[in-house]
């Protein structure tokens, strides 16, 4: 099972949302799928899950093109949009017994109750959803897309507005769910890339700047070293500065300075020997490497 996005470009009056968008998705992947307000993210989900049409291009999923023959292909996807669209005067149960007939599960009693194991609502299950916490109504959205057991989960921004705690208990469900499936899931909060994601997409205006595994997103962008030197005593920044490689100095606290040397430079036996020059002790040196949002900041800004 593959998600294969072909040449997509999307345009609304004279704003082209999208433009010229490739890229495929395999199996038993999970694709984070990121960007700034504003860059595409949504209107991408929504061509894939057959919501809207693209202007060009086109996507497939396991082959089959979401507009050509939309119902094959909605049969396989399981999609929980950001605003979570649920029906709050249903209670739990029947909110998935509603689901499950619309997909014609079979033995829908038995999925249903896999499900709210799964998703973990059996606390709240007496409830109705307009009296769920945030978290629970997200946990309830993930219910709804999983019920059908599609091969195929499309995500946008499923912990969008949680806290820390409801943002790792989405989290293990999305991972308990991610067995032989396809999922891509949209997201601002760069810890979930982090946790979850073996793949990064990067869009921004439209188009995208980057796509690789996320272990080696950081090749992407420069590559300047940065050190965090600590000294015994108060070093000036200027004299730092004279040291050769190095293109900036910026003060932390107890004596902690965070220096930037030019790409593929190594400056510690040159920090070293102007230590000793300076009569100075250098009590740490630590090599800084860039988080993954330093990085997506570095892309989208370029």
């Amino acid at each position: 099972m593959s998600v294969k996005v072909d040449r997509v470009t999307k345009i609304y009056g004279s704003q082209r949302v999208l433009d010229d968008v490739s890229f495929q998705v395999e199996k038993g992947q999970i694709t984070g799928l990121l960007g700034p307000n504003g860059a595409g993210k949504t209107t991408l989900m929504r061509i894939i899950t057959c919501f809207i049409p693209p202007t060009e291009g086109r996507v497939l999923v396991n082959g089959i093109n979401t507009m050509e023959n939309p119902v094959a292909v909605r049969k396989m996807l399981g999609y929980l949009p950001e605003n979570n669209p649920l029906y709050p005067d249903m209670y739990i149960r029947e909110y998935l017994e509603f689901i499950a007939g619309l997909y014609k599960v079979s033995l829908p009693k038995k999925r249903i109750e896999e499900i709210i194991d799964l998703t973990g609502l059996e606390p709240e299950i007496s409830k109705t959803i307009g009296k769920l916490s945030k978290g629970f109504r997200q946990r309830v959205g993930l219910a709804q897309a999983l019920i059908p057991d599609p091969e195929v989960l499309i995500l946008d921004e499923p912990t969008s507005g949680l806290d820390p705690n409801q943002i790792i208990e989405i989290r293990e469900v999305i991972k308990k769910a991610s067995a032989n499936k396809t999922i891509i899931f949209s997201t601002h909060i760069m810890q979930e890339v982090e946790a979850l994601c073996q793949r990064v997409i990067i869009i921004n205006k439209g188009k995208i700047v980057a796509d690789d595994l996320t272990a080696n997103l950081s090749n992407l962008v420069s590559s300047s070293e940065t050190i965090l030197a600590g000294f015994d005593r108060k070093v000036e920044i200027h004299l730092i500065r004279q040291i050769n490689g190095v293109i900036a100095v910026k003060a932390k606290e107890n004596n902690v300075f965070e220096i930037k040397a030019k790409p593929n430079t190594d400056i510690r036996p040159a920090l070293f020997k102007f230590a000793v020059d300076h009569h100075f002790t250098v009590l740490s040196l630590q090599q800084s490497e860039k988080s993954l949002e330093e990085i997506f900041h570095e892309i989208t800004q370029k």
